[in-house]
């Protein structure tokens, strides 16, 4: 990174900084600067979360006498003894007459919900669970989409304790499988179709596939979403499965480590890595990053464009510990163009609109001008994560959305589902920056020897626990593969897989995954998924996935192919290719491009090297990418030297 810093595009009057639950907190615990309010948070991290549970008043069934009782990673040991509701906070306090979420999709017209009718579609949907067997541990899968069923189905499961998790419909029947068979439900929640681009897609194939793979499956239940009176042989309706009456909602205290939802990061090989996190750990995080770092108020209107297939879903769900109301949205964010998402948020007069970098680079392409074309006026902050935000996207949020903004690019993962670095609402925005490590996270750039760097891209590393990394993943009884997946690059320091540098500052630049997984829009996906499906078209042989950062832009994937001989890559065949991508996994993972090549290249025991050919095609000179010699076929790298050459 340059010495010189880039230019401040927006600082926080002196009035709107005291307005913020940052500034009184920093108060509180005697900061006037954020850098030494950070720095406090993670050298005496007892003392810190311990300020957190205090200020946002963390109600216990059963107190802990420490916070922080072990802090190896992994293993660290959080409030042994504690007991608490994820779901009973985020219900407290509540007044039942106002708004909880704002709501509208493809099919639905825009709606609200009260406090009082998403309690009491949450109790009806907990009555149902229980009524079906569901009981503390008891995993619940959803194959639902970003609608307040799902909020709803969620929080209902963490007030009993099953085990919520979600994938989105327009995941493939192979994708989903791949992840709900793991952790063998007891129950389906699933749709009957949706709508997506002005399109229609019935679901209920995969429905009946997801069923037939999951034999331990006791109960599945059809949500007439795209045709209300839409029926599953097999399958209970949704009002029947709730049933009559109005239960009052309960709520079971929990150990601080039960499980509460299973996210999904895919690696590279095998199955996507099923995460767990436990209720006390996510609610201690999202109490901090989501009223601290988010500045999300009551009265507040959170817009974030996600799907339950990304953590970004359960992270906007988190709105609602700090009194947000929050924005769902299902469908197209460019149908009938890409200004349906900023009509929405004047409609909601929302007041944190949070979307993809690549969603505000193809604002800017497409020569969009939100403020001139909807009342933003509500309008108090801009959030953007799924990959890093150019420079020049900087400039086009502040020049057509709002001079007087706060934007806040924001980076963290499924693995934590948080943010670690990004926003703080008391601090300047710089261009192209991200503002600051958040508190409790002791995040550093380091190179492959373990030695910190500064002003350097390294390695991201996290050298203290945080009480949202995952408690296990589902199936790894001896923590071999969560060991091997964070802690086995520097043993007892989380390494995350991107790469990022630090400013002397404090402020932060993400360049992208280090590692060969794909990041498309946010949503980590592993290469094994695509290769198992592209094998599956006779004409391939061998196959080669990676994305590659570039400015401005999401990330550019190209898909490799070697052919079976005699054979030629036409048209029809990049078009089975891609539907046979689409089909089995989902439309996030289509290629931009697939390439014929005449070999993969593989080391000598076999691994396909991704991570070479990915630094190849940033510019890295080949002899640093990879030692030829330890290749079973030297020249299979040659084919990606001439293209890396042609496309510089």
């Amino acid at each position: 990174m340059s010495a010189a810093r880039p230019p401040v595009l927006w600082e926080p009057s002196r009035q709107r900084v005291e307005q913020t639950a940052m500034w009184r907190f920093m108060q509180a615990n005697g900061f006037e600067e954020y850098a030494d309010a950070w720095a406090w948070s993670v050298r005496e991290p007892e003392a810190f979360w311990r300020a957190i549970i205090d200020v946002f008043d963390v109600r216990w069934e059963v107190a802990p006498d420490r916070v922080l009782a072990d802090a190896r990673m992994p293993g660290a040991v959080w409030c042994p003894g504690a007991r608490v509701s994820y779901a009973e906070h985020i219900f407290r306090d509540r007044d039942p007459a106002a708004t909880a979420l704002h709501h509208a999709s493809e099919l639905r017209e825009l709606s609200t919900m009260s406090w009082a009718e998403l309690e009491a579609l949450t109790a009806r949907i907990a009555a149902a669970l229980r009524r079906s067997g569901v009981g503390p541990g008891d995993r619940v899968v959803a194959y639902l989409p970003n609608i307040p069923e799902a909020v709803a189905a969620l929080l209902a499961c963490a007030s009993i304790g099953a085990t919520w998790s979600s994938c989105s419909p327009d995941f493939g029947a192979s994708s989903v499988i791949d992840r709900f068979a793991q952790v063998e439900p007891k129950v389906l929640l699933a749709v009957d179709g949706y709508r997506y681009g002005g399109r229609d897609f019935d679901r209920r194939d995969v429905v009946g596939a997801l069923r037939e793979a999951m034999p331990g499956l006791e109960q599945t239940v059809l949500l007439g979403y795209l045709d209300a009176g839409a029926e599953l042989e097999g399958a209970v309706g949704w009002e029947a499965w709730l049933g009559d009456g109005t239960p009052a909602l309960e709520f079971t205290p929990l150990a601080f480590d039960h499980p509460l939802w299973i996210l999904y990061s895919s690696g590279t090989t095998g199955l996507p890595k099923a995460i767990v996190h436990g209720q006390g750990g996510i609610l201690l995080e999202h109490l901090k990053h989501l009223a601290l770092h988010a500045d999300a108020r009551p009265g507040d209107r959170m817009l974030w464009f996600t799907t339950t297939g990304w953590m970004m879903w359960n992270f906007l769900v988190g709105g609602l510990l700090a009194g947000a109301e929050i924005v769902l949205y299902d469908g197209n964010p460019a149908t009938p163009d890409l200004g349906v998402l900023w009509e929405l948020a004047a409609r909601t007069r929302a007041t944190t609109f949070g979307t993809s970098a690549a969603f505000l680079a193809a604002c800017e392409k497409a020569g969009l001008r939100p403020a001139a074309e909807h009342d933003l006026s509500s309008l108090r902050a801009v959030g953007s994560t799924g990959s890093p935000l150019s420079p020049e996207g900087f400039d086009w949020v502040y020049a057509e959305v709002g001079a007087d903004l706060w934007l806040y690019s924001t980076s963290g993962g499924t693995d934590v589902c948080t943010a670690f670095v990004g926003g703080v609402p008391v601090l300047p925005v710089r261009r192209g920056e991200l503002q600051a490590r958040a508190l409790g996270c002791a995040v550093a750039a380091w190179d492959q020897d373990g030695h910190e760097l500064v002003g350097e891209v390294g390695e991201l590393v996290i050298t203290q626990p945080m009480p949202s990394m995952p408690v296990f993943f589902w199936g790894d009884e001896s923590g071999r593969r969560l060991r091997e997946s964070y802690f086995g690059t520097y043993p007892g320091v989380w390494r995350h897989g991107d790469w990022i540098a630090l400013t002397p500052e404090g402020s932060a630049v993400i360049h992208g995954r280090s590692d060969s997984t794909i990041n498309r829009g946010g949503v980590r996906m592993g290469t094994a998924e695509i290769y198992r499906a592209v094998l599956t078209v006779d004409a391939v042989v061998d196959a080669l996935v990676v994305d590659v950062p570039r400015p401005g832009a999401e990330a550019w994937m190209p898909l490799f192919v070697v052919l079976r001989p005699g054979l030629e890559l036409t048209p029809e065949l990049v078009d089975e290719l891609r539907t046979a991508i689409r089909t089995a996994c989902s439309p996030r993972h289509v290629p931009d491009d697939v390439i014929a090549v005449a070999a993969v290249p593989r080391t000598l025991s076999g691994k396909v090297l991704e991570v070479p050919v990915k630094r190849i095609l940033m510019g890295t000179p080949p002899e640093q990418a990879a030692a030829r010699d330890s290749l079973a076929d030297p020249a299979a790298l040659d084919a990606f030297v001439t293209l890396a050459r042609g496309r510089g």
